[in-house]
């Protein structure tokens, strides 16, 4: 299922950062971009892969927080660890409860 929720955050993160891509830079030219006053020392290519890989990161996180926001109370509150396995002080050991039953 982990799997499953990274390609969820993923995929579509990656095609929408391809057509911010081109968006962007159908209209700015990376040769004219300036850091703090002075001109960019990295080529096109090079502007062009570093704005991919941003808009990718910064679309993957709006993703994820979607899909956090999206998982059921029971998802956020269960326990990983099954009731026998848990250490004597944890307050939910041998409480019978439902984090038991999904695996």
């Amino acid at each position: 299922m982990l799997a499953k929720r990274w390609m969820w955050i993923a995929w579509p993160a990656f095609v929408v950062a391809g057509i911010l891509e081109i968006l962007v830079f159908g209209l700015v030219d990376p040769q004219d971009l300036h850091w703090f006053g002075h001109p960019l020392a990295v080529s096109r290519q090079g502007v062009y892969t570093l704005a991919f890989f941003a808009f990718w990161a910064l679309t993957m996180l709006s993703s994820a927080l979607t899909t956090l926001l999206s998982l059921s109370p029971f998802e956020v509150n269960r326990c990983p660890i099954l009731s026998e396995q848990r250490p004597a002080e944890c307050a939910r050991k041998g409480d019978g409860s439902c984090c038991d039953e999904v695996r």
